[in-house]
């Protein structure tokens, strides 16, 4: 590097003492390596009085990373290096990337940075949530919608307590239209100040089944206490929200307490049955029929004989007479049905081929299967 003038000297001296004065830089991952970088490029010996004692001063201030970067607007540290003509990297800005287990529970949002303080829910809105992680600065963890006010808020909570770095939240975005009645933004905005009763309705909800049946009070007051909630509802505008999330962050007190977040239902690992068990009621061999734009059912007695045939254009005018006329009688050749007529119906719609599928499973047969594989003794 080059020797810095004293102009430069004193552009990082000016910029050293606002971070030493900044208590979210304290704990901020941009000074503590700021510090480290500029030791290894430019010694004690060789910097100015007033410059050593700004370091020092800045060093004295530290406190254990609870977060490498919050994307501040003005950002000392850097500031300072690129004065003295520093290059080397400092900044250890968290790319936007996702976390392993990160959120636990899946749904319409978009996971930016396990490091960040700052949620985003845009409620119904879902283009403005599009637009905010198109653009979002690194301060923002997790934007995503909602459009209920018992199962979509419990998801949202269970979400964000699972990362301790998210401390606020702010709601924005269009609420649902009164004639339906969820409106899950008046009611997360009422769970925020006035938490939930003994029955797990939200104090001060006026949607219609504002009740929280899988998140009990201490999940609910954890979040209360950890996650401060902004009341942006109706503002659909992007650069103010991007501007309040900003400024929320650079408020951030660091990392909560850590809330371990339970489901009280266990979770079962998908499988495939062994064999295909085959029904009373008989087998079922579905067609695409083109040129009239149809899709057509046979039903076939287990001794082969043809005893009952649907046409419908679409799968919902198939499964409906199934049903009723009890063709079907397990539920897992039900959910088979299901699989084949939505596969067979995109087909009828795209204009593409349709070969039904034999029914999942495992083993293979001595001999071929018939047309919904239920096996041998269906042919």
């Amino acid at each position: 590097m080059t020797t810095p003038t004293t102009r430069d000297t004193d552009e990082a001296t000016r910029q050293f003492r606002e971070a030493a004065a900044a208590k979210k830089c304290w704990t901020c991952g941009c000074l503590h390596t700021s510090l480290t970088a500029l030791d290894r490029e430019l010694p004690a010996t060789e910097r100015p009085a007033d410059l050593n004692a700004a370091i020092e001063e800045a060093r004295s201030r530290l406190l254990p990373v609870k977060y490498d970067c919050l994307g501040c607007e003005v950002c000392y540290p850097p500031l300072a290096l690129n004065a003295l003509e520093i290059t080397e990297a400092a900044c250890p800005t968290e790319i936007a990337t996702e976390r392993e287990g990160w959120p636990p529970l899946p749904g319409a949002y978009h996971a930016l940075r396990y490091g960040a303080p700052v949620a985003i829910c845009t409620l119904t809105s879902e283009r403005l949530a599009e637009e905010i992680a198109a653009k979002a600065p690194p301060s923002v963890a997790i934007v995503g919608s909602m459009h209920t006010e018992n199962l979509g808020i419990e998801r949202l909570i269970r979400n964000v307590l699972s990362n301790p770095n998210i401390r606020f939240l702010i709601v924005a975005g269009a609420d649902s239209r009164q004639t339906i009645g969820h409106l899950p933004g008046q009611s997360l905005i009422a769970l925020s100040q006035g938490g939930i009763d003994g029955c797990g309705r939200i104090v001060g909800a006026k949607g219609k089944r504002p009740i929280l049946r899988n998140v009990g009070t201490t999940g609910v007051e954890h979040f209360r206490r950890s996650v401060r909630v902004t009341d942006r509802v109706g503002d659909e505008t992007l650069e103010p929200i991007l501007a309040e999330a900003q400024r929320l962050a650079d408020e951030s007190p660091g990392p909560a307490e850590p809330f371990e977040v339970t489901s009280r239902v266990p979770v079962v690992t998908g499988y495939i049955p062994e064999q295909m068990t085959s029904d009373p009621a008989g087998y079922l061999v579905l067609y695409v029929d083109p040129r009239r734009r149809l899709l057509v059912l046979e039903h076939y007695r287990n001794d082969g004989l043809l005893d009952g045939v649907i046409e419908g254009h679409d799968a919902a005018e198939i499964y409906t007479p199934a049903v009723a006329k009890g063709l079907v009688s397990r539920l897992d050749h039900a959910a088979y049905l299901g699989r084949e007529l939505s596969r067979a119906e995109t087909a009828l719609k795209n204009g593409t081929k349709y070969v039904q599928d034999g029914a999942p499973e495992r083993a293979i047969v001595a001999a071929p299967p018939s047309s919904c594989g239920c096996g041998p003794e269906c042919s």
